[in-house]
């Protein structure tokens, strides 16, 4: 599945930011605590325009990560109420761009909006792709019994399962023990 390649990044970004939630991190812990991890995150990824670098920022994008994460789970129909507030309450108006080593992408709220905003709407603007492609069934959990981590399956068959390669080796371990004690 190939969608635009800002699309992918900003569903790569929201991978990124939602699996900094406790659960779903390799230490088990929120690594999204403090205003130098946001920072570090934002770092990984061409995040343009207005960035405060302080806890009232963090805080909001704290905030959105939650949203993102409950977004990323709803169905295709209940997903398109939530894109559509969230576009609505920014204000969103759609306007193509380019930037840094950027082409063309989208962009929807004014880059002096506050971060957590931007976030909002660039994540639902690539929401909007997954939608009317109907490739809801992409947006999916780790399917680690012990994780609590999200992912995108950009494969070309659909059949990634795990978050991680850590998740998968994990899960396979255990597979490989329990078919070895019923041997």
């Amino acid at each position: 599945m190939h969608f635009a390649p800002d699309t992918e990044d900003t569903l790569a970004f929201t991978v990124a930011l939602a699996n900094t939630a406790a659960g779903a991190t390799r230490t088990g812990t929120d690594e999204l605590a403090n205003v130098a991890q946001l920072s570090l995150l934002l770092s990984r990824f061409q995040y343009s325009g207005r960035i405060d670098h302080d806890e009232l920022e963090l805080a909001d994008v704290r905030q959105t990560r939650g949203r993102l994460r409950s977004v990323w789970m709803l169905e295709r129909d209940l997903a398109v109420t939530e894109v559509n507030a969230m576009l609505s309450d920014a204000g969103a108006l759609p306007h193509l761009v380019r930037h840094d080593d950027s082409d063309w992408h989208l962009h929807a709220t004014d880059p002096a909006a506050p971060l957590a905003e931007r976030i909002r709407v660039e994540v639902s603007l690539a929401l909007v792709d997954v939608i009317r492609t109907d490739e809801n069934g992409r947006l999916r959990a780790c399917a680690a019994h012990d994780c609590e981590g999200i992912l995108v399956d950009l494969s070309r068959n659909g059949s990634k399962r795990f978050c991680s390669i850590r998740c998968g080796n994990r899960m396979n371990m255990i597979a490989f023990r329990e078919r070895a004690l019923l041997d």
